[in-house]
């Protein structure tokens, strides 16, 4: 005889979805204490506390212009008149909100995790919100763009907590495709040509892929004028190969299978990945972009406190 199963999980706690899926309240209490500051110039909507490079009312001066028809007589510097006797007005720069996209990583290999725990994609995710939460809370503004081998989700950037809850409902409801690829060189293309006002970009990925093409990709953002940060998501078996007993390898992308000797091949691998991750290193610095290697099995407040810190003392 068939019976409803409906009454075993009226007990049962509704799944947490959004905002509080991936912060508690003590952890949003003390996000909530730290600010994203962008290095550069940058172009948004609201008064806020990040230059622009558009012209306008402020305190702080800028330049001076030479006074035209159209000028305010208000904001002629009467100094510089009795000094050269020409008429010059002030300029000053204008503030503005931090507008921020973030490019998260959904591609299958972000769904690798060697303990079983924690896998990339979900520390991505926590990475993503945490960093959401602070933008959001300062009156900033966020938006996504969700990415395998194409763009999936895309968001506009917005500066409320209601926009940042639906944003992360997105994320949650895209997880890794585990038949799925990646094109991380394609999808920063399509990012940077979509992006048409300066705004900073935060890549979250572990860059698996082409070195070379990855690297012109961020260039394109560049290009573009954004302030750019990289933050390569690893899991810390990729790193050192830690692991200590034969075992078979496979790739999340292709499915390709290798059985391999780790104790054998450690020394070696990590001399070559390590020159993997140096060529993002030096690629990045190059280019004046902001690259930070995340381990999965660092703590994740710590690492975005110690972060946002730094930042913030380089901004000034």
């Amino acid at each position: 005889m068939a019976t409803d199963p409906q009454p075993k999980a009226r007990g049962k706690a509704p799944e947490k979805e959004g905002i509080s899926a991936f912060l508690n309240p003590a952890e949003m209490h003390k996000l909530g204490r730290l600010v994203l500051l962008s290095r550069y110039t940058v172009e948004g909507n609201l008064a806020g506390a990040h230059r622009s490079p558009l012209r306008g009312p402020s305190s702080e001066f800028a330049d001076h212009k030479s006074y035209g028809q159209g000028d305010d007589p208000k904001h002629i510097d009467w100094r510089v008149l009795a000094r050269t006797d020409k008429y010059f007005i002030k300029r000053y720069e204008d503030e503005t909100n931090l507008r921020v996209y973030i490019a998260l990583d959904r591609s299958a290999s972000m769904a690798y995790s060697s303990d079983g725990k924690v896998t990339k994609f979900q520390f991505a995710c926590h990475l993503a919100a945490a960093i959401g939460y602070v933008i959001v809370k300062a009156r900033d503004s966020v938006g996504l763009f969700l990415h395998a081998e194409k763009v999936d989700v895309r968001m506009d950037a917005g500066n409320s907590f209601q926009h940042l809850n639906n944003m992360l409902k997105h994320v949650q409801s895209h997880p890794p495709d585990p038949n799925g690829g990646t094109s991380i060189a394609q999808t920063l293309h399509e990012i940077a040509a979509s992006v048409r006002r300066r705004a900073l970009v935060i890549v979250i990925s572990d860059l698996l892929g082409d070195e070379a093409a990855v690297t012109k990709a961020l260039a394109h953002l560049r290009k573009q004028r954004h302030d750019v940060i990289v933050f390569q998501t690893l899991d810390p078996a990729e790193i050192d190969l830690s692991f200590k007993k034969a075992c078979e390898l496979r790739d999340l992308e292709t499915g390709e299978r290798l059985s391999v000797n780790p104790r054998g091949l450690a020394d070696e691998y990590r001399k070559v990945f390590g020159a993997f991750l140096e060529q993002y290193q030096k690629g990045c610095a190059g280019m004046n972009i902001d690259y930070r290697l995340v381990r999965t099995d660092r703590a994740l407040e710590t690492f975005v406190r110690a972060y946002l810190e730094e930042r913030r003392r380089l901004s000034r």
